[in-house]
């Protein structure tokens, strides 16, 4: 730790890029080395995560088309509600390695290690090596980042585009070539195929950074800009276009919109309601938040981000990032218009206040996760940023500043472990009291080895809070729709073990959980598949007969029927029913809703409909269509969901499906779903 911190200060950019120091890339492998090794550790703990997922990577996995179009299932009846590239290296590693927990989570940890390993690059390239390693532990280290590259959402693909693209351009700011902007462009492209517009929310930093920096004149450089734009639509209009013009009859329908077309999916449920929280085909009301800002998602504000949903996610470092920011551009503030540093630090900083503001006043669907987009520029910037003001120290409002930082980092932690008052509670009172020497210390001139010995001390501090939750969520389970790193807060949302939340927000009498929500402890995530004695996921499709707390929730959320939290849990009387005469039919069975359908599909690992889509309020298939499917005998049995049908909706086909199979066949019970054989109807 002191040799990092005892590195000399560079005279000027190029000599970042020819001086490496002896210890760098040691200390470069043992970073990225034990990141993938705790990230591989009890990974299998998460089961299927998010079964919504799971049950597309089994599906792409089994057919090519559904490989394409992210379809649900192999059968191709309808597709997650996002762009598919996230899916796709998951898919590619469960082809080789086969179907299993562990085989669809290892491209995760490894997008996570390559997210380290490219952060490390672009930010040695201005502020040295010490300052990359540092930032690149930081980033491992922030708990939301260490569940979400453990976890099969988009969110870990699109981080890795997004420093891509950050990495690109800080290239074209030292020389100003072309093709660093068009590689930016494609990587924003690519992100946008991940998880489609908010990636979109790092390009005025990005564009910003090019416009005051980049080394050609003024002319060219808006010209450059032009092209990275149209980069940047070749890179994500190539899959849009071919999924536009691909004839609807022979594609799933695209999940998440209301009239089957991918660009209403990206302008309105992904899009823009997710800003005014208008969005069709959603979980629950959106538009204005009730009087005092807390509503279905959460409150809006200046201070969302320091939640108790959120808090411990993300909020350890971002004071310290703040602070560094202002006083990082104050000292290259007389600097040449090019000069490297200041970009980066527009860059950077750029990325975490337009994320960061986006994110506290949006109306519609927020979740906690989402946080991790802001993981990469709050490292740097404290990481960079403490590293840029260390080499000035001799200026007493820089050592002011940097005491000012370790304090404002101790009071955040404070703040966040004292909602989790069982969890280490020993912790807190160390770094107050650690905190306060050592930003005292940091005030005045010391002998070179204290000066050492403060700043490690500065840094052990600040990652002290972050590391424990990393490390707590890293020993815990995590599975379902909703997941959160860390231990449970002090009036935030959530139930179930293993760290996840149902919507809501505040100091709620319910526990904190959404309108509707079953009370919980709010430990851990909503169940996302079958449970073992421990409460933890199990990928087999086995469960336990330990009535665990994890099982409890998920009968709480539709039992073994699963809903629209939790995925189904078949037993094996009702698997064996479904995989008998499974490949005589396209579709082994049908139920309402993504997430029931997930549970069956893992289980037999045959196509399974999830009328509806994930909400069950997409009108697909239409009440019509179904009934010619049952008449062509390509659906053998339909399941009785734990929920009829989601709000939100502009459609009521999943009902009406639910009532004529009602109608018209005879109900059994199999384990505790009700089941429905649509190859016998009523006499």
């Amino acid at each position: 730790m002191t040799t990092l911190l005892a590195e000399r200060a560079p005279t000027a950019a190029t000599d970042l890029e020819r001086r490496t120091p002896r210890w760098e890339y040691p200390a470069l492998a043992v970073l990225l080395i034990g990141t993938a090794v705790a990230y591989l550790w009890n990974l299998s703990a998460n089961g299927w995560a998010n079964s919504f997922y799971a049950a597309a990577v089994q599906a792409g996995s089994v057919s090519w088309k559904a490989f394409f179009f992210g379809s649900s299932d192999a059968a191709n009846s309808i597709t997650v509600d996002k762009t598919p590239l996230s899916l796709w290296p998951m898919e590619l590693s469960v082809r080789v390695f086969g179907l299993s927990s562990w085989s669809m989570l290892l491209p995760q940890v490894l997008i996570g290690v390559a997210s380290v390993a490219l952060l490390w690059a672009t930010v040695r390239r201005n502020f040295g090596a010490s300052a990359g390693l540092l930032s690149g532990l930081a980033l491992a280290l922030t708990p939301v980042a260490a569940l979400m590259f453990r976890f099969n959402n988009p969110d870990a693909l699109l981080v890795l585009f997004m420093v891509a693209a950050a990495w690109a351009m800080t290239r074209a700011v030292a020389d100003g070539r072309w093709r660093w902007l068009l590689l930016t462009g494609g990587f924003i492209g690519l992100g946008f195929l991940t998880k489609q517009l908010q990636v979109l929310l790092v390009v005025p930093a990005l564009a910003l950074t090019y416009l005051i920096a980049g080394p050609p004149k003024l002319g060219k450089r808006i010209a450059q800009l032009f092209a990275a734009g149209g980069a940047m639509l070749a890179g994500a209009g190539w899959w849009v276009l071919i999924a536009e013009l691909w004839p609807a009859d022979d594609r799933p329908y695209f999940g998440g919109s209301q009239n089957n077309s991918i660009i209403e999916l990206t302008l309105g449920y992904n899009g823009l309601g997710r800003l005014n929280g208008e969005e069709s085909g959603s979980v629950g009301p959106g538009g204005e938040l009730p009087a005092g800002g807390n509503g279905m998602w959460g409150s809006t504000g200046i201070g969302r981000l320091f939640e108790p949903a959120q808090g411990g996610q993300i909020a350890w470092l971002i004071p310290a990032a703040l602070l560094l920011l202002v006083a990082g551009l104050v000292l290259r503030g007389r600097s040449a218009r090019t000069d490297p540093q200041r970009a980066a630090l527009i860059l950077w900083g750029g990325w975490l206040l337009v994320t960061g503001l986006v994110f506290s006043f949006m109306k519609g669907i927020f979740h906690q996760y989402y946080t991790v987009a802001l993981a990469p520029a709050t490292a740097v910037l404290a990481g960079a940023g403490a590293v840029l003001l260390w080499r000035e120290r001799e200026r007493l409002w820089v050592r002011a500043t940097l005491a000012l930082t370790v304090g404002a980092t101790v009071a955040t932690a404070w703040m966040l472990l004292s909602r989790s008052s069982s969890f280490q509670p020993w912790l807190r009172w160390t770094l107050l009291a650690a905190g306060t020497v050592t930003a005292l210390a940091l005030l005045v001139r010391l002998p070179h080895r204290l000066e050492l010995v403060a700043a490690a001390a500065a840094v052990l501090i600040g990652l002290a809070g972050p590391l424990a939750y990393t490390a707590d969520t890293l020993a815990t389970g995590h599975a379902g729709p909703i997941p959160s790193a860390g231990p449970n807060a002090k009036g935030g949302f959530g139930f179930g073990p293993g760290g996840g939340h149902g919507p809501g927000g505040g100091n709620r009498g319910d526990g904190g959980n959404g309108p509707g929500m079953p009370p919980g402890n709010a430990r851990g995530t909503m169940p996302g598949g079958p449970m073992d004695g421990n409460g933890n996921a199990t990928p087999n499709g086995t469960t336990s007969d330990a009535p665990t707390s994890a099982n409890r929730s998920e009968n709480r959320m539709g039992g073994a029927a699963g809903g629209l939290m939790s995925a189904s849990t078949p037993g094996a009387t009702l698997t064996a029913l479904l995989t008998a005469e499974g490949d005589e039919y396209t579709w082994v069975a049908a139920t309402v809703g993504s997430n029931s359908a997930a549970g069956y599909q893992l289980a037999t690992e045959l196509p399974v409909m999830p009328i509806g889509g994930f909400n069950g309020s997409d009108p697909s298939p239409t009440l019509a269509q179904f009934q010619r499917y049952v008449a062509d005998g390509e659906i053998h049995y339909f399941l009785g969901s734990g929920e009829n049908g989601m709000r939100g909706g502009q459609s009521n086909t999943s009902s009406e499906i639910t009532a004529w199979v009602t109608e018209h066949f005879t109900a059994q019970e199999v384990d505790g779903v009700t089941v429905y054989d649509l190859t016998a109807p009523k006499s």
